[in-house]
């Protein structure tokens, strides 16, 4: 019997894989037969290493460092993977937070802030997401074929106290990805986002094991009581990559 989940002759690029939940992503990808895997982080030394981890196990993967908030890098990144792997099939769109260097006034109320800290959070969620996507889609047109997948946050769809400017970027990044679902459709490409909560990535499972009275408030609000694991994530991801959801 066939696995619905393989990724048999598809190319995917992951955006901020170098480490957490892209990094799971990309090893989830491998482990179903993708064809290749771009790697993609701001620092280059951590696409790296996942790269090494995919390859040395069988895969086929390739570092590609850029910022995903310049386009030019961007589109450079993207004609570099397709003369390596060939044209990309799979998009994710998963570099997120405040940006790959976090400005220090990020987690202050954003009325104590100004544009520089609020285009961080803009340029990596929302511009990353549209630069990406415009690199990707032409290629994915013209092969009648692709998938779409941006990872948002609950942030993004009920607002965040303290994250306001982060939840505008998130929302604008489902907003996105929606109205491309419907110019896309026709051409067999499908988008769609997965809306995560706290997740336990490297950042996350420290600032909870420091205070673990923030962590027993936050699960109060969880319908299932324990924060996310970047497997969770992949998993998702993984099937919405698939063929298994190809009429979503």
């Amino acid at each position: 019997m066939s696995d619905i989940l393989d990724l048999h002759n598809k190319v995917a690029l992951i955006t901020g894989a170098g480490q957490g939940v892209g990094r799971q992503i990309a090893l989830h990808f491998a482990a179903h037969g993708a064809a290749g895997i771009v790697v993609n982080d701001y620092f280059l030394d951590r696409a790296e290493e996942v790269a090494r981890e995919i390859n040395v196990t069988g895969g086929k993967a390739i570092a590609a460092q850029a910022d995903v908030t310049d386009l030019a890098a961007v589109k450079a990144m993207v004609k570099r993977a397709e003369e390596a792997l060939g044209p990309v099939d799979i998009l994710v769109n998963n570099a997120g937070n405040a940006g790959a260097v976090p400005d220090p006034d990020a987690r202050k109320p954003f009325w104590e802030t100004g544009p520089a800290v609020w285009n961080s959070f803009i340029g990596v969620n929302l511009y990353g997401v549209i630069n990406s996507a415009s690199a990707c889609i032409p290629r994915m047109i013209e092969n009648n074929r692709g998938r779409i997948i941006t990872i948002i946050s609950d942030a993004g769809r009920a607002g965040e106290a303290g994250l306001e400017v982060y939840s505008g970027a998130k929302a604008g990044a489902a907003g996105f990805t929606r109205a491309i679902a419907r110019s896309l459709g026709r051409y067999q490409i499908t988008a769609n986002c997965v809306a995560i909560a706290a997740t336990l990535t490297p950042a996350i499972e420290a600032r909870l094991k420091a205070n673990p009275e923030m962590e027993k408030k936050m699960m109060e609000k969880y319908v299932i009581r324990r924060p996310g694991r970047p497997n969770d994530i992949a998993n998702m991801v993984l099937f919405l990559a698939s063929e298994a959801s190809s009429w979503i």
